[in-house]
């Protein structure tokens, strides 16, 4: 399988996954400190329902703010039924939409690291392919998702792969809980070890 088929297999097993959800579920709040359950696959149904053009426009209307923007646009697209929402990853699931200077890499791990923030709020278990997890960290490993800053100086070590990157003090982990740090979910800090970590919390908190 190529990237692009994982990123439609991921967007439609998320689908299948949600689908049967409370709408107290559904307002959970994520791991995203902003947003809710429902919130969040709204974010990931905007690079499938809002175009290029529309998304310069919100962040003219956010001064060039790509994360205001972002979130702008997300809460748009959170104004319509759970349903729908999951709707549309079904069926735009074959999407290849990439950011504009990104690869596949990009949307997969946004699909990987959302998956996350709704599914262990959610309690929902999902045990990610080893070979997406790779992919995902091999990404923010060398600054993809705005992680630069935070991987910086440290050397990361997954303790359920094989996988490693970087340099200095290490931080141990598992793969989930190593994407979930880089990427900014300070939750994921207490499943994590080495003498690299309190470096890491600094960088996070």
């Amino acid at each position: 399988m190529d990237t692009f088929a994982h990123i439609a297999d991921e967007r439609r097993g998320l689908a299948a996954a949600l689908s049967g959800l409370t709408d107290e579920q559904q307002a959970r709040q994520s791991l995203c400190s902003a947003w809710t359950v429902h919130d969040v696959v709204a974010h990931l149904v905007v690079p499938l329902e809002v175009s290029t053009p529309r998304f310069l426009l919100a962040m003219l209307a956010c001064r060039g703010n790509f994360d205001r923007a972002n979130v702008r646009v997300a809460r748009e697209q959170a104004r319509r039924p759970f349903g729908e929402l999951l709707e549309v990853l079904r069926q735009k699931a074959d999407s290849r939409f990439t950011p504009p200077g990104s690869g596949p890499e990009a949307p997969l791990t946004d699909l990987l690291v959302h998956g996350l923030d709704i599914r262990l709020p959610l309690g929902l278990p999902r045990e990610i392919p080893e070979d997406r997890l790779r992919t995902s960290l091999g990404f923010v490993a060398t600054g993809g998702l705005g992680s630069r800053r935070t991987v910086s100086g440290l050397r990361f070590e997954a303790d359920d792969l094989d996988w490693a990157s970087g340099s200095g003090p290490v931080v141990h982990g598992g793969a989930e809980a190593l994407l979930l740090a880089v990427t900014g979910r300070t939750t994921a800090l207490d499943r994590l070890s080495g003498d690299g970590v309190p470096t890491l919390r600094s960088r996070l908190t």
